[in-house]
């Protein structure tokens, strides 16, 4: 009898209480969620392949922030604010000899609006600066927000114009550019095109020489120029570089009645060997004085002169 009952203690089966598992199981899980929202479906996997597609073509659209700067020194900080260089703290040494400039300063970001005061001892600002002779002044300029280069071409088409663009290759200098897009502004272009890398972007150096322009005038960023230019093409957009020994006279290209972007090469190397494969049409400016060379502000203006008055 005992083994009897150890062979029935050895059975499978429902223990005492299931915890209320059996109950739960009949019970309902609610409406079926939609296709997309179940895990392994079809139809989640294409809506999930659909919002990275959507997230890849937000960040190719991006042309990118800049690093924000420190303009340091009370003539540098009271020229850069009276140049209208965007700015979000002026930071002012405590007990500092309150001279002409830094009281111009002060007025300066107040009149302004929009630009924060902070007073910090001479050691935090030494800091913040690496050591550089401050003088007490320490204006801060955030990033700049880099339009993408496409975002020029729908500019001009959103005003019924045909694309006016400038584009610098190997333009390391921030006051050529600042001209560049001071020029491009005077004469209705819209917009400039810089590379990423080894080129100048929008100091506050570029801010203060374009007089204010940069305020209006977009500059985009490409991460190849090359590319960015043949992405013009695509889009009917015609090259045209300046070279000093260019195929044709300036007078004589005939791109600059329609849709097109003028590159322009730094002044030492001219264009690089890509980006001058690239161009449709190499153009010269003729020089009867005999100069090798102008510099990029100076190049552009001339071209933006030429191509205005055609449009016009």
């Amino acid at each position: 009898m005992a083994a009897n009952n150890r062979r029935m203690s050895g059975k499978k089966g429902a223990q005492v209480g299931s915890g209320g598992q059996r109950r739960r199981g009949l019970e309902g899980k609610g409406p079926t969620p939609p296709a997309e929202m179940r895990k392994g479906h079809a139809k989640q996997r294409a809506a999930q392949a659909k919002t990275r597609r959507a997230q890849g073509r937000t960040t190719q659209r991006r042309g990118g922030r800049s690093a924000s700067e420190l303009v340091v020194g009370r003539n540098p900080v009271v020229e850069a604010l009276r140049g209208g260089v965007p700015a979000s703290t002026l930071y002012v040494q405590q007990f500092i000899d309150n001279d002409e400039r830094v009281r111009e300063a002060l007025q300066l970001a107040a009149d302004r609006g929009g630009i924060n005061l902070m007073e910090a001892p001479r050691p935090e600002l030494d800091r913040m600066t690496n050591g550089l002779n401050h003088q007490g002044l320490v204006l801060q300029v955030p990033p700049y927000e880099y339009a993408h280069p496409e975002d020029l071409v729908a500019a001009a088409h959103d005003e019924g114009e045909d694309p006016l663009i400038v584009a610098l290759d190997g333009v390391t200098d921030p006051r050529n550019l600042g001209a560049v897009v001071r020029s491009v502004s005077a004469f209705g272009g819209h917009g400039v095109l810089v590379p990423e890398r080894r080129a100048a972007g929008m100091t506050a150096g570029a801010w203060k020489t374009s007089a204010g322009t940069a305020a209006r005038t977009p500059v985009a960023r490409a991460t190849n120029l090359t590319r960015a230019l043949e992405a013009y093409k695509k889009a009917g957009v015609l090259v045209v570089g300046l070279a000093a020994d260019g195929e044709a006279e300036l007078g004589d290209v005939e791109a600059l009645d329609g849709p097109v972007v003028i590159v322009v090469g730094s002044e030492g190397k001219g264009l690089s060997r890509l980006v001058g494969e690239t161009c449709d049409v190499r153009a010269r400016i003729p020089m009867p004085g005999g100069a090798e060379s102008l510099n990029a502000g100076v190049a552009a203006g001339i071209v933006l002169y030429e191509a205005a008055r055609r449009r016009s």
